[in-house]
């Protein structure tokens, strides 16, 4: 890979990539495969982890609020995860760019041998070209529904670093509904100011973090965090940033002061 190409992964949060209804947002979808493509097309290698599956399945199946039972939540994963598959494969079909499915579990990144066979076909689609969608296998795995119990997944934020440090990437950029890391929670301290940089995860840093946005969504500035020492540890840089300035990913990948970066160790 030439120094100024990069392999990137995306994960892109629930509030982002539906409407307050549950539905697909597919105007940011679209715009969302648009630069991905091209971003592939600039010489990027690109991996897509998405959030989403639930609240779209819950949409689709005519749920009001997002499901509680455990078994619910998995149906609803299994219907929405493959209408969100369906409408990305078709955006990025436009584009010219195939892409390709993987779930998983939090066996699938414990195991050593399943993480290398795991890692072997990352790579096999990279080198292909293809572009890997991305969720956690819910209707299989209670790990993020059931409030985080298992130990290694848990949330897409953990597992987009999971993923970015199985196969060395560069980058991680989560888009959010947040425009970064601030030094106090801007819906109560307007006068709180976005970190642009951030070198070590102190204490202090620690302590910004908050609860979780919508119903929609699962994670919250904490799981943010934990994202953020997975990928610093594994080398990797992590951005922060709001998802509702998709094209901001540009500038992300050349370095601007955009959201928050953690630097890799």
């Amino acid at each position: 890979m030439k120094q100024k190409e990069k392999r990137i992964v995306v994960k892109v949060g629930t509030s982002t990539l539906t409407h307050e209804s549950g539905t697909p947002n597919l105007r940011r979808m679209e715009l969302l495969a648009r630069i991905l493509s091209d971003m592939h097309g600039m010489g990027h290698e690109v991996i897509l982890v998405f959030s989403g599956a639930i609240a779209v399945g819950a949409s689709r199946l005519g749920m009001k609020d997002r499901p509680g039972e455990l078994r619910m939540k998995q149906a609803a994963a299994a219907v929405g995860q493959c209408r969100m598959m369906h409408i990305f494969d078709q955006f990025f079909s436009e584009y010219g760019q195939t892409t390709a499915q993987i779930l998983l579990t939090g066996e699938d990144v414990e195991d050593t041998c399943r993480k290398e066979h795991l890692k072997g076909t990352f790579f096999a689609l990279l080198e292909m070209g293809v572009i890997p969608v991305v969720n956690e296998n819910d209707s299989v795995s209670s790990a993020e529904i059931e409030t985080g119990r298992h130990k290694v997944l848990g949330d897409n934020d953990t597992l987009s670093a999971i993923v970015a440090k199985l196969c060395q990437a560069d980058l991680l950029v989560l888009l959010s509904d947040i425009d970064g890391l601030y030094d106090a929670d801007p819906k109560t301290h307007p006068e709180a100011k976005l970190l642009h940089q951030v070198t070590a995860l102190t204490p202090e840093i620690l302590e910004m973090a908050g609860g979780a946005g919508t119903w929609r969504g699962t994670g919250g500035m904490a799981t943010k965090l934990s994202a953020a020492r997975i990928a610093m540890e594994a080398g990797c840089d992590m951005v922060i940033a709001n998802g509702a300035g998709m094209e901001d990913l540009y500038g992300i990948v050349e370095g601007a002061a955009i959201g928050t970066r953690f630097l890799a160790q």
